[in-house]
C-alpha cells in the first residue's frame, strides 16, 4: 500500500462550533495520537481526505509543521444523514510496526448453481505491518456446494499477515436456494396471512 501524502495544519479552538467552521471552510477536523504522545489537533484538507479515505486503511504522511508522522486512520466519524466526514482519528505508526486491522473481503467465483452464499463477515481483523497492509483478503467460492461452510482459518491470507481474531469465525454460509414452487407457497401462506388479519376488524365489527 502506498503512502498518500497531506500536509494538515495544526489547529487551537476545538469544540462543537469551531469544529463547523473549519467544515465550512473545506476542512476536516482530526487528533493524532500514539506511542505515548500527546494528542496532536491538526486540520485536513477536506476533498483530498475524503478522497483517501474511500481506500480502506489508508497509510497517510501527514505533514504538520515541521514534522513528518505516518498514521492511519483508527475511526472515522460521518454525519448520518448525508455521510459527510465530520471527524477523523488517526494513530502514529512506524515502518516494521505491526497493527491489528479490519481488513475488507471480497467474493471471488461462483459457487454451485442452485445455491445461495450467506455472508456472515464482511471484514476479517489481521494483524500485519503498517506500512504493508492488504487492501482486502480473497473468499474464494469456487463450485462450493450447498451446506459448505467457509471459516477464517480456510482463508489464504497475504504474506506477513496473521489472523487476529478467532480462526472458527464464520465467514461464509452457502446454503440450497429455495425452489420456486417454496417461493410460490411462502408467496400464498403471506396472502393468506393479510387476508386473515384484513378479516379480523370485520369480525369484530360485527360483535
Amino acid at each position: 500500500m502506498s503512502e498518500l501524502k497531506i500536509t494538515a495544519e495544526t489547529r487551537t479552538e476545538f469544540g462543537k462550533g469551531a469544529a463547523r467552521r473549519l467544515r465550512r471552510e473545506g476542512q476536516i477536523p482530526a487528533v493524532l495520537y500514539g506511542h505515548g504522545s500527546d494528542p496532536i489537533h491538526v486540520s485536513l484538507p477536506g476533498h483530498q481526505a475524503t478522497q483517501a479515505l474511500k481506500q480502506a486503511n489508508a497509510l497517510f504522511e501527514l505533514t504538520v509543521g515541521s514534522e513528518e508522522h505516518l498514521t492511519i486512520p483508527r475511526q472515522v466519524q460521518r454525519d448520518p444523514l448525508r455521510g459527510h466526514i465530520e471527524h477523523v482519528d488517526l494513530l502514529i505508526v512506524q515502518k516494521g510496526e505491526r497493527v491489528v486491522v479490519e481488513v475488507p473481503l471480497v467474493h471471488v467465483g461462483e459457487a454451485a448453481a442452485g445455491t445461495l452464499v450467506v455472508t456472515e463477515l464482511a471484514t476479517i481483523a489481521l494483524e500485519v505491518e503498517a506500512t504493508h497492509i492488504p487492501e482486502s483478503v480473497d473468499v474464494v467460492l469456487d463450485g462450493l456446494e450447498a451446506g459448505a461452510l467457509v471459516h477464517a482459518s480456510d482463508l489464504t491470507l497475504p504474506k506477513g499477515a496473521t489472523l487476529a481474531e478467532d480462526a472458527e469465525n464464520l465467514i461464509v454460509n452457502i446454503t440450497a436456494a429455495p425452489t420456486a414452487a417454496q417461493m410460490e407457497h411462502d408467496g400464498e401462506g403471506e396472502t393468506a396471512e393479510g387476508s386473515a388479519q384484513e378479516a379480523a376488524p370485520e369480525a369484530a365489527e360485527g360483535e
